[in-house]
């Protein structure tokens, strides 16, 4: 055994070396990305819907901002800097584009309220045995001012008599009917009288300017005992001959006729405006032979200068 080798056992040990400072520098890393995310959630639950109108914008064309106005999207006092959305930066153009848009919008959705109406109406002669009797009587239309409901005189079947502003008693019953379907729209309406050529025989100083009047106003209360109410009526007015319906024949019985509108929007603010800027007028024009007539001064006593603290 003395002959042998020793046998020698190397037994290598690991111990745990010392770790690197990687993991802290991910951990900062992380907890900067939760702070900073947390901070948006906190301001976009606390800003006002301008701020987020003018981050959004800030965003989506920073360089407009940076050229318009302040390059940052919230100010150091907090408030929203929204230059796109100024108004006293926008352009007046854009403004007026928007407003041409609503009024043509408008336009379009009162047009197809009077296009339904026109239907309605329509459907309702088709089916109403007082109305269907004048089918061929009732003409409707669209025009620049609204609906155009007209009513046209037949040789063997007018509205008036001759000379006469009574309605017929068909004519009547008519009106009332067509009254129930104009009563269940706002808009406003107009009725308007018209005569043929024929100069007018009767009495003295009573022309078909008269004529063509009193018949409109005859059919205005024909109408508003169909439904119609009063404030609903915007104007009443005879024409006599001076619009004829047929233009080559001026003594035919179509041209006398009672034309009802139901007026559109434009045709309303139009009147109201016509009758303000008369009304204006009537009421400068008093006020001048006021002055001229010096009537404001009558009940002014006289003033002592001594009695006047300036």
């Amino acid at each position: 055994m003395e002959d042998l080798p020793p046998i020698i056992v190397r037994k290598v040990v690991k111990k745990a070396g010392h770790h690197g400072g990687a993991w802290k520098v991910a951990f900062a890393d992380f907890a900067t990305a939760m702070m900073a995310f947390f901070l948006v959630l906190w301001l976009s639950a606390t800003a006002s819907p301008e701020q987020k109108e003018a981050i959004e914008g800030y965003f989506k064309d920073p360089i407009g901002f940076v050229e318009g106005g302040s390059p940052n999207p919230v100010d150091l006092d907090g408030s929203a800097s929204m230059v796109r959305s100024s108004s006293a930066d926008q352009d007046d153009s854009d403004i007026q584009f928007e407003d041409e848009e609503i009024e043509a919008l408008a336009d379009t959705i009162e047009e197809e309220r009077l296009q339904d109406l026109m239907a309605t109406l329509q459907e309702k002669i088709d089916q109403n045995e007082t109305l269907k009797e004048f089918k061929d009587q009732l003409l409707l239309d669209i025009t620049p001012e609204g609906l155009r409901i007209q009513i046209v005189d037949q040789s063997k079947r007018p509205m008036f008599d001759s000379g006469k502003s009574e309605l017929k008693f068909y004519s009547e019953d008519l009106l009332v009917e067509l009254g129930k379907t104009i009563s269940q729209v706002p808009n406003k309406i107009s009725l308007t009288g018209h005569t043929d050529a024929a100069p007018f025989s009767g009495r003295e100083g009573y022309t078909n300017w008269e004529l063509s009047a009193d018949r409109a106003n005859a059919a205005r209360r024909a109408v508003v005992a169909g439904g119609v109410d009063e404030d609903q009526v915007s104007r009443v007015v005879g024409l006599a001959s001076s619009v004829l319906f047929d233009q080559n024949d001026s003594y035919a019985a179509v041209n006398r006729r009672i034309a009802i509108i139901v007026l559109n929007r434009k045709a309303e603010d139009e009147i109201t405006r016509n009758a303000g800027v008369r009304d204006a007028e009537t009421s400068n024009k008093g006020a001048s032979k006021q002055l001229e007539s010096g009537s404001w001064f009558d009940d002014v006593e006289e003033v002592n200068p001594d009695d006047v603290s300036w």
